[in-house]
């Protein structure tokens, strides 16, 4: 298993699908897992740390677990199948129960909890970007941050 970091939510064009992109914490490969608009959402709360007025679903499932006592102690991405992906919570008292890696993301989110992937997986799955081509998609992503209009102007 692989430890992985959630990168953020994206919507994939021109299909207007929602991805939840993991990356590699020591290594890589990126992994892109289409989502649902509902877990979508979920995610992008949780990272952004948005609070609503009455518990969501995850939230709702992350209460429950502190009410009775229970950790997530671990998120699993266990396998791939048909372009579909398995995952599995594991809790505090050693119970595994089956998840779809959205929500399993989402809940890992809230509780704090790290995320694992299989091996096999991303070697499945996974995209390889090199670092020296990471370096350089993000100095132009801070370059479109500060670009204006103006800055394109003729003199």
């Amino acid at each position: 298993m692989r430890e992985v970091d959630v990168m953020g939510v994206r919507v994939e064009m021109p299909s207007n699908q929602p991805i939840v992109l993991l990356r590699e914490v020591s290594g890589e490969r990126y992994l892109p897992i289409w989502i649902g608009a509902v877990e979508a959402t979920a995610i992008a709360f949780a990272q952004q740390g948005v609070v609503p007025p009455r518990p969501l679903t995850h939230d709702l499932l992350k209460d429950v677990l502190e009410a009775t006592g229970n950790d997530l102690t671990e998120v699993r991405i266990t396998d791939v199948r048909d372009g579909v992906f398995y995952a599995t919570l594991v809790l505090g008292s050693g119970a595994e129960v089956s998840a779809r890696p959205s929500d399993s993301i989402a809940l890992a989110l809230r509780t704090g909890t790290r995320i694992v992937c299989a091996e096999e997986v991303l070697d499945e799955a996974g995209l390889a970007v090199p670092a020296e081509q990471e370096d350089e998609v993000e100095k132009f992503r801070e370059f479109l941050d500060q670009v204006t209009p103006e800055d394109f102007e003729s003199q």
